[in-house]
């Protein structure tokens, strides 16, 4: 069933699961990203996420249809207060159409407070209750790959410091424009810093971190799922399926038509050596629990107690259904003795 979770200590209460929105805008047409909303809402879930950047993959042509989507559906509807609107400002990258004059994408105070006027024209309202950075502005790995080229600062300008980046958030926060924010694609030495600017007064605390997280990448696991027991920063876990593969239906190189890898190709994060191997496992393992790959994988991460909420996609109506089933899914003692043991012969595959 679903369930209510603390979002972190902002005093909101955020559904269990969440629906993802990056389709809406390419995958997804207007009419099919309201019709998704409105059954997200009548089953109860309350989290929407979006960002600047959306949808996926970026386009210039396409930049911030999602969060147009959202915001036409947020006018048509009503009951803003109703829904807890996350959106995301991009990190360092070269992507220079998202700035006017097309100026280079920093987290400092000019680009966060062009954004967020952005955004909230886009969405039609004057407030977003969680502004998250897509991605730091300094050099980590990011999506999968183990040195980032994206966020690397040789060459381009010095990163923007964490305290001036919290600095211009917690500017949003004073105007009202902003109620909380958090993090994506963060590390914990990251979340250290945010978390320590903040005690000593030099902005908002961090509510969530938003990383991937699924049977195949439980990297969240080791350094970051602490935080929120001892932090009360949980989890917002994106590509739950990842990007599909956990469905199955890209074993062994197969690209079914219409599916995000075959339209994009940009699944690479998910065809290194030894994920279809792990992938077949947890197939294997979900029948012979009598379950979908969909319901194991989906239930997995909704029932992990770091975990805030599950950050569900779709692109078509009978893929959403299909995931809100898995609330009906309990993971027992026995079947987190059989998940662990995959794990044990695989790990994380596709960190």
């Amino acid at each position: 069933m679903l369930e209510y979770r603390p979002l972190g200590r902002t005093g909101l209460s955020v559904s269990s699961i969440s629906l993802g929105t990056m389709t809406f805008g390419q995958q997804n047409t207007e009419a099919e990203g309201h019709a998704q909303l409105d059954r997200a809402r009548d089953i109860g879930i309350n989290l929407i996420d979006t960002a600047e950047m959306y949808s996926i993959p970026p386009r210039p042509e396409t930049q911030g249809s999602t969060e147009r989507i959202i915001g036409t559906w947020l006018k048509s509807r009503g009951g803003r207060d109703k829904v807890v609107l996350a959106t995301k400002v991009a990190g360092r990258t070269d992507n220079n159409w998202l700035r006017e004059g097309g100026a280079k994408t920093r987290l400092d105070a000019k680009n966060i407070a062009y954004a967020i006027e952005g955004s909230l024209k886009r969405l039609q309202t004057d407030y977003v209750d969680l502004y998250q950075l897509h991605w730091p502005d300094r050099a980590v790995p990011l999506f999968g790959n183990p040195a980032s080229a994206i966020t690397s600062n040789t060459g381009d300008g010095p990163e923007v410091p964490i305290e001036e980046t919290l600095g211009a958030l917690a500017d949003l926060v004073s105007a009202g424009k902003v109620r909380h924010i958090g993090l994506s694609n963060e590390t914990p030495w990251g979340l250290h810093r945010f978390l320590k600017a903040a005690e000593t007064g030099g902005g908002p605390r961090v509510a969530s971190v938003q990383n991937a997280y699924n049977l195949i990448n439980r990297e969240y696991e080791v350094g970051l799922a602490e935080f929120a027991a001892r932090e009360d920063v949980g989890l917002l876990a994106y590509s739950p399926l990842a990007q599909g593969y956990l469905t199955g239906k890209y074993l062994d190189g197969a690209r079914p038509a219409g599916a995000r890898s075959t339209l994009f190709d940009r699944g690479q994060r998910y065809q290194k050596p030894g994920v279809d191997a792990a992938i077949k496992a947890y197939v294997a393992l979900a029948a012979d629990l009598g379950l979908t790959a969909v319901q194991l994988a989906q239930a997995w991460v909704t029932s992990r107690s770091f975990v805030t909420s599950n950050i569900i996609g779709a692109t078509s109506m009978a893929q959403l259904e299909e995931t809100l089933a898995t609330l009906d899914v309990v993971i027992t003692p026995e079947i987190e003795a059989r998940v662990n043991a995959v794990f044990q012969l695989h790990g994380s595959p596709a960190p």
